[in-house]
């Protein structure tokens, strides 16, 4: 029997917030499609596309109860560790990366999929054994192991920003439901010391990015040239923009991967500083009002999901913006909702399906 306290209890903000962050990057990919490239322009209709399935992957999140998560939790991770080792045996080459399959006309990339299924796995492993005093080190060992498998597949793809984000993600958690202090300090040193061997490890253009991060002009028309270009498009938008389908960086194809990564530039050109900010103050309202759905949520479970999820969007736009300003390395980080990507998009939509979730059903938890 329906139970109309759901409908009470919904949460119009999150739609709210979902719709304007859909319709900001739907019209942001518009212009990056006017470049006039008959490639480009299909990205647009794509995204319409996905952006239908996403509502339906939304809704169906939202419609039975957060807990059911918690029971396929496992089942949702193997699935997820069986696509990345598909992956790895039979998936699409593309610029010297295999991230995706592909099923006919439809591309799938599993390592969206999996930031998704680590925070699952997490928030059902801490819930059940989580204490006041703290996780010891030996405690840690499974959620080790979680991460550390899906994190090597995603390296070997090599993916190594979606890889570092399902680290971020996991330490997020992990932090939230407290360590103790003996064990922090051993995970943190044993971080400090394996940078050099890191490093050594790292792929030639993997490399590259970092030296280039730190002195872009090293190499204005090769490796640095995402970073400048990308820097040309954000100071020329300055305060009120270019106005909508003007920027020039964008229109002349200046700026690369400009329906992906770089998609804040053409954002930024247009709109400038206030429409930059309008995006950004959306995402933070989103952040913190996942963490507000956290705080509310008096089940352990619930409560973890809710931080993952909240990690998860905060650490990737940190990631991007930071990058399309030459703040941080690339990386290839998507910008939620903005960038083009259907798995991406998928995983978002799931996302705020989930919260949703979370937060309308806190009276079944209070009761």
């Amino acid at each position: 029997m329906f139970d109309r306290r759901l409908v009470q209890n919904f949460d119009w903000m999150l739609i709210v917030i979902t719709v304007l962050l859909a319709v900001s990057g739907l019209i942001t990919l518009y212009s990056a499609a006017h470049a006039g490239l008959d490639i480009t322009q299909a990205f647009f209709f794509k995204q319409l596309t996905w952006y239908g399935v996403g509502v339906l992957v939304m809704t169906a999140s939202f419609l039975v109860s957060y807990k059911r998560f918690d029971q396929y939790a496992y089942s949702a991770y193997t699935i997820c560790i069986f696509l990345l080792t598909a992956v790895l045996l039979a998936g699409k080459l593309v610029a010297g990366s295999k991230r995706w399959l592909v099923f006919g006309p439809i591309s799938l990339q599993p390592s969206e999929l999996a930031k998704v299924a680590v925070i699952l796995v997490l928030a059902r492993y801490y819930s059940r054994t989580a204490s006041i005093k703290g996780m010891r080190l030996r405690d840690l060992v499974i959620p080790m192991v979680l991460i550390a498998v899906p994190f090597f597949l995603i390296v070997k793809q090599p993916d190594l920003g979606t890889a570092m984000m399902i680290l971020l993600i996991a330490a997020t958690m992990t932090v939230f439901i407290k360590i103790e202090k003996r064990a922090m300090i051993a995970i943190i040193s044993s971080g400090t010391v394996a940078i050099p061997i890191i490093w050594l490890l790292l792929k030639g253009y993997q490399k590259q990015r970092i030296l280039t991060f730190l002195e872009p002009d090293r190499d204005p028309l090769g490796a640095g040239y995402h970073i400048i270009q990308s820097k040309i498009a954000i100071g020329s938008g300055m305060i009120s923009g270019k106005g909508f389908l003007k920027g020039t960086q964008n229109a002349l194809s200046f700026l690369p991967e400009h329906q992906t990564d770089f998609i804040f530039s053409v954002l930024a050109e247009d709109w400038g500083f206030i429409g930059s900010a309008a995006v950004l103050l959306i995402f933070l309202l989103l952040i913190v009002w996942g963490l507000n759905v956290a705080h509310g949520c008096r089940d352990p479970f619930g409560a973890l999901l809710a931080i993952g999820i909240t990690a998860l969007i905060g650490w990737e736009v940190f990631i991007n913006i930071g990058m399309v300003m030459g703040l941080m390395p690339v990386v290839g980080i998507p910008l939620p909702f903005i960038s083009y990507g259907g798995s991406a998009i998928l995983s978002m939509m799931l996302c705020m399906g989930i919260l949703m979730n979370i937060s309308m059903r806190k009276y079944l938890i209070e009761k």
